[in-house]
């Protein structure tokens, strides 16, 4: 047997890794608390799961789906664009369901990139951002994301060359890994350089319903001429704690999606239409009063990881949207990936180290907040003991 060279020009995937040291370590009898997958650890929403029965219970979701995706489901999505963001989206051409963002975001690589054609990269963020472009042979560009300007990407820094090469740009606010919400004036910046560049834009919407503190996550697309030049890709997986569901969609550029749609025909035959129901039932005003009670259950503990990183001599600061907490590696250690390795050592706590998701995250560590209260106590307990 002889894999792809392509498979040796990428790590191997961060959380496939937690998960094989998460076992072993429980094979070993250690007591271990993971703190680094999002995973919400609560049941999806009571309404969304009965729109999924009575779907799935209805013969004519049994067959093919097709890749544009029903009626209902498309408009679905433009209703809540108009009524939560403030977009208009046509249903019929600028909006097309996907089988989870990871798979969306990994596919708009294989459908907008040649090799030696550049990918702007956000730095960290999502592995899929970089091993995406590396796959297709293309080639991914960090944008470090600069603490100074709020987790921002500098644009200025971006060389000529790379300008030039440039074909898609990776963005994702609210943040992972770093908790950053979308400073102001940088949707405007990007639309500005992308026009420049003739650089499509995919903007990774994955968090933009879990924020705290009464901000509210504004849509790229809101950004004037962002449709011009980009897309949104929004997941329903962590507001709606639907992450075994995969269910998204592509939002934005009607030429942009048309191309996706090409490539996806002859990738795969659609999402599940039952599972697009599903997807109907939670963008429904009805739904909304359920994630403002999760983002209450993932404030507290938000304030409670802080709270206790702050007393073991950590200076974090709380974030204002996504499931995690960013926080500097104290000092002492040679590295992210040492710090992380001495707790899950010594206090059998799993936690991400920053440079896993780039080399700008490295001196930073991520804990994730889909663990159950008692336990994510515990867990920032365990840690404050290693002093």
């Amino acid at each position: 047997m002889r894999p792809s060279r392509r498979l040796d020009l990428i790590p191997p995937y961060l959380f496939a890794q937690l998960e094989r040291k998460i076992a072993e370590k429980k094979a070993a009898g250690v007591d271990v608390i993971s703190l680094g997958i999002g995973d919400p650890d609560t049941p999806t929403y009571a309404p969304i799961v009965s729109a999924m029965q009575a779907a799935v219970a209805d013969p004519g979701t049994h067959q093919y789906p097709s890749n544009r995706g029903r009626a209902e489901f498309r408009e679905a999505v433009a209703a809540f664009y108009a009524r939560r963001f403030g977009v208009t989206l046509d249903p019929d051409t600028e909006v097309m369901p996907a089988i989870g963002a990871k798979e969306c975001i990994f596919n708009l690589n294989l459908a907008f990139l040649d090799p030696e054609d550049v990918a702007l990269a956000s730095d960290p963020g999502y592995p899929v951002y970089t091993g995406g472009p590396t796959l297709v042979g293309a080639r991914a560009v960090l944008m470090p994301l600069v603490p100074s300007l709020g987790f921002a990407p500098d644009l200025d820094a971006i060389s000529a060359q790379d300008a030039a090469r440039a074909k898609l740009m990776f963005l994702n606010y609210p943040n992972n890994p770093t908790g950053a919400v979308v400073p102001d004036g940088l949707f405007e910046r990007v639309v500005a350089f992308a026009r420049e560049h003739d650089v499509l834009v995919v903007h990774d919407n994955a968090y933009s319903e879990t924020t705290y503190d009464g901000y509210v996550a504004p849509s790229f697309l809101a950004a004037p001429g962002a449709k011009e030049v980009g897309v949104e890709v929004f997941s329903l997986s962590k507001g709606y704690n639907m992450t075994g569901w995969r269910c998204a969609f592509i939002a934005g550029n009607a030429e942009a999606i048309a191309q996706y749609w090409r490539l996806k025909s002859n990738v795969d035959s659609g999402l599940f239409e039952a599972v697009q129901l599903a997807g109907v039932a939670a963008l429904d005003p009805s739904v909304d009063a359920e994630v403002a009670a999760m983002n209450e259950v993932y404030k507290r503990r938000r304030d409670l990881v802080c709270d206790a990183l702050r007393a073991a001599g950590v200076d974090v600061t709380p974030p204002k949207g996504t499931i995690y907490v960013w926080a500097p590696v104290p000092a002492g250690y040679e590295s992210a990936a040492a710090y992380c390795e001495h707790v899950l050592e010594e206090a059998g706590v799993v936690i991400s180290p920053g440079g896993a998701y780039g080399a700008s995250g490295e001196g930073f560590f991520r804990i994730s907040l889909t663990t159950p209260d008692e336990r994510l106590l515990e867990a920032v307990e365990r840690i404050k003991q290693l002093g």
